[in-house]
């Protein structure tokens, strides 16, 4: 497999393996399918919207690695088990499964709607559940590997995001849950929680008027970080460095959990 980036990891680790990933047209998500395919797996790509998904899968086969875009919302289980379906007869049974797909604001819990509540917990939670609930139908026999993407407000509260915090925190307790259930069938589930990432959506809403400097100050480790570690963290959860470990989330943020909603003051 070909490609710019330099890993610690082998380079055919993922070799015949399949990876379904939602959210994977951007960000954290599509660092990972790419960082994925870099690696031998192949791809089901799972996102709303279409030329975004064709991009990224284009930018794998130019690898020559092999991905198919499979458009489906993760809040409509009946389009996500299609997708994961199609996706299944295409590649086989799945190895991976990443449900990444979220959505975010910022607003005080007095100005929020019902709608707005209920919309990234819909997202975030729902589309958690459902892109695993999907992907267990065709599960590989043995060796599963989940990853939930969670964040620190699911430990962390933070004002103006009861809305995350809440979502996030239920995909915390859902990544135990599952954990428990699915741990004699071969299946680990775990977590990934970024802090502040560059140059996506979620991080770019936190960095404020002067590009991020005052919230770097803030993180012990004074730096926000990329999505490449993000997507290293998620294939060492995948490898058998991890086979052992289920049912825990992987902080990788800079230490920013320690000091909580202090890092950002809104």
């Amino acid at each position: 497999m070909s490609g710019s980036v330099s890993s610690p990891f082998q380079p055919n680790l993922l070799a015949g393996k399949t990876a379904l990933i939602t959210g994977a047209g951007s960000g954290i998500n599509k660092g990972i399918a790419l960082h994925f395919a870099r690696h031998g797996a192949n791809l089901v790509l799972v996102g709303r919207r279409q030329e975004k998904l064709d991009e990224t899968a284009a930018e794998i086969a130019a690898m020559g690695g092999k991905a198919l875009g499979c458009s489906a919302d993760v809040r409509d289980y009946d389009a996500l088990a299609a997708a994961a379906a199609k996706g299944a007869d295409t590649f086989g049974p799945y190895d991976i499964v990443i449900a990444g797909a979220a959505g975010n604001f910022i607003a005080p819990a007095s100005q929020l709607s019902a709608n707005g509540f209920g919309a990234v917990i819909d997202i975030d939670l729902k589309g958690t559940f459902n892109t695993f609930r999907a992907g267990s139908e065709h599960f590989a026999a043995a060796d599963v590997s989940l990853i939930a993407i969670s964040a620190p407000q699911a430990v962390n509260p933070m004002p103006l995001q009861s809305h995350a915090c809440s979502a996030k925190a239920g995909i915390e307790m859902l990544i135990k849950t599952l954990a428990l259930e699915w741990g004699p069938k071969g299946v680990r589930v775990n977590g990934l929680s970024p802090g502040y990432v560059a140059d996506t959506v979620g991080g770019n809403l936190f960095m404020g008027g002067d590009g991020g400097a005052t919230l770097k100050q803030r993180i012990p480790l004074q730096r926000v970080t990329n999505v490449q570690e993000m997507a290293e963290m998620a294939l060492m959860l995948c490898s058998p460095v991890s086979a052992y470990m289920t049912g825990h989330v992987i902080a990788l943020d800079g230490g920013v959990s320690l000091v909580g909603a202090g890092a950002w003051q809104g």
